[in-house]
């Protein structure tokens, strides 16, 4: 995973120091949100061996959305718990096995 992604509460604290300092204001949570989605867009990328999917937010801001290159529904990504933040703050290894293995349902899916 790339450094820029936090993958776990130390580094989002780090993140949030570090873009604190510049004048941004910035929340752990709105960290944790952007890990979330960049974390997920990051393993589909590998998976499929180039950006071919994208990842967005659903409506709801509560679910991720995997659309393809004609911009057609791939999939959905649902958190196991109430939402991606708390499943990052209580088990953020975890929450990196559920994206793996979503991944892995949507690439081996097709």
């Amino acid at each position: 995973m790339s450094q820029y992604i936090p993958e776990n509460m130390e580094e989002v604290a780090m993140q949030v120091a570090k873009r604190q300092v510049h004048g941004e204001q910035v929340t752990a949570d709105e960290v944790i949100k952007q890990a979330t989605f960049d974390i997920l867009q990051a393993l589909l990328d590998e998976a499929l061996e180039g950006r071919y999917d994208e990842v967005h937010w659903s409506n709801d801001g509560e679910k991720l959305v995997i659309t393809g290159p004609m911009g057609d529904k791939i999939g959905e990504v649902e958190p196991n718990g109430k939402s991606f933040v708390e499943e990052f703050k209580a088990d953020s290894d975890a929450l990196m096995d559920h994206f793996v293995r979503e991944t892995a349902r949507l690439v081996n899916g097709r």
